[in-house]
């Protein structure tokens, strides 16, 4: 029977119970809540709240007794430098337990202990607003009178000054800007144009096919593209010497000694002339 029990021992020695009250207190003063069993947390609540009474009395013997519940220092300053000043209204009942159900395994009731003053959902600090639920006779009478005297309101001659000059001011404000809009469009077509026959002149300059120069590979035709010799002209007009710096990593055996010249011919259209001389030639260099 349960005759005069009136302390939980939790399944729990003294000291360990002591022990675990004091840390759980101490999650709870960090936290503002944690989540445990109903059992512990009715044991908690009776522990932590004399703790947190203490803490209204700022003093040196308060903080003494409260740190050899807690043995934590840290703890200790944040409870009477931001906890105590909350609570510093309440009357007792600094904690709420909210239940949770029942924890899967042992099926034992869980729930949420957490300070009261600390949870912004349920404390309402704002003023209460006072609703009138009867209506005297008068009401709606009072009603009509307050909106006749705010339609006379507006209609003041001060009233209507007003609007006019906000109205002037802001058929000045888009004149305004309708006059830097045009004055940006104007300024910007010239550009505009010069972009799009930039465009133009690109997309109609078609690259050549440079796998018709003897030595030339797929390879090699796609690196001297993304170099900028995409066209025979723009080979031609290039050195040997920037040639294999451009196709270092892809020349293989291959010497771009004759290749200028093969493009020059490959430009000006001399396609015979070009066959004649590749046949002369071996894997790209002059016999």
């Amino acid at each position: 029977m349960r005759h005069g029990r009136k302390v939980n021992h939790l399944s729990r020695k003294t000291a360990h119970r002591k022990a675990m009250l004091s840390n759980m207190a101490t999650s709870l003063l960090m936290h503002k809540k944690i989540t445990t069993t109903v059992a512990k947390a009715k044991a908690l609540r009776v522990y932590v709240e004399p703790i947190l009474t203490k803490s209204k009395t700022d003093s040196t013997h308060s903080r003494r007794m409260v740190f050899s519940e807690l043995q934590d220092k840290e703890i200790v300053t944040e409870l009477f430098r931001d906890i105590a000043p909350k609570i510093a209204n309440r009357n007792g009942g600094y904690t709420r337990i909210i239940r949770l159900g029942y924890r899967l395994g042992d099926n034992a009731e869980m729930c949420m202990i957490e300070l009261v003053d600390f949870n912004e959902l349920y404390t309402n600090n704002g003023a209460k607003k006072t609703t009138r639920r009867s209506r005297s006779k008068g009401g709606k009478k009072t009603t009509e009178g307050a909106e006749t005297a705010t339609e006379e309101a507006t209609d003041t001659p001060e009233a209507v000054v007003v609007e006019e000059t906000v109205e002037a001011k802001t058929e000045e404000v888009s004149k305004v800007v309708e006059e830097v809009k045009a004055e940006v469009i104007e300024e910007a077509a010239p550009v505009v144009e010069e972009v799009k026959e930039e465009v133009v002149a690109k997309a109609e300059a078609k690259a050549d096919d440079l796998t018709k120069i003897e030595g030339v590979g797929p390879k090699i035709a796609e690196t001297l593209a993304a170099a900028g010799l995409a066209t025979f002209a723009d080979v031609a007009a290039s050195t040997p010497e920037k040639i294999a710096e451009i196709i270092a990593e892809v020349r293989g055996s291959h010497t771009p000694d004759a290749w200028p010249k093969q493009a020059g011919m490959a430009a000006e259209g001399k396609w015979d002339e070009l066959k004649k001389w590749q046949d002369e030639m071996n894997g790209g260099k002059p016999a």
